[in-house]
């Protein structure tokens, strides 16, 4: 059953990499056609960008596929592959949702893309940054489905690093370019966690 249920964790943790990449491919290429009229690149944001990808698919990635390291393997259970997949359900309806909602806004870097819009409807209803509520959906997801200290906690790690290095960045930005309108709409939202943080 202890292996059974880590073979099903990491086969749903694999499947919900691909919804993720399925989800994002459409948004990305249409994103592509919009020009960028200013950009904030940097290079803590670079280091933020690379530790959320080595930490929700790398690590993860290459533990599915080799088994290491194996030493920080702990016993599997099915109810933690339940709430893993539930997680990992809610994590890829918010990145869809958000998605959705941003449209030709959307950007994988701190830019401001022509006629750009400040978006306050669907998940921006409840919170300034449901991106990063669906990244932090996914690593929690993946500590309860990959039993593993290493695999499982990275995701977090990786979601924390990109954060924190990022967030208040790209609050300034958006004070930038709506002024009171984003600050009365960081007013009534949280950040990430919708009536928390």
């Amino acid at each position: 059953m202890n292996l059974s249920a880590a073979v099903v964790g990491e086969v749903i943790w694999v499947l919900g990499i691909v919804a993720w990449c399925i989800i994002r491919y459409p948004f990305e290429r249409r994103a592509k056609r919009v020009p960028v009229v200013s950009n904030r690149r940097t290079g803590s944001e670079a280091v933020g960008l690379a530790a959320a990808l080595a930490g929700l698919a790398i690590v993860p990635g290459f533990y599915v596929a080799t088994g290491i390291p194996e030493a920080a393997d702990y016993t599997a259970h099915l109810w933690a592959v339940v709430i893993g997949t539930i997680l990992f359900c809610a994590a890829m309806w918010v990145f869809r949702r958000t998605h959705k909602q941003l449209g030709r806004n959307w950007s994988i870097t701190l830019e401001i893309r022509q006629q750009h819009e400040l978006i306050c409807a669907g998940p921006y209803a409840l919170v300034r940054h449901p991106m990063y509520t669906s990244f932090l959906l996914m690593g929690l997801s993946q500590a309860f489905l990959l039993p593993n200290w290493v695999a499982g906690m990275a995701g977090l790690i990786g979601f924390a690093v990109l954060f924190f290095l990022r967030v208040d960045k790209e609050e300034r930005m958006m004070l930038e370019v709506f002024g009171p309108q984003y600050q009365a709409y960081m007013a009534k939202t949280k950040r990430i966690i919708p009536y928390l943080y």
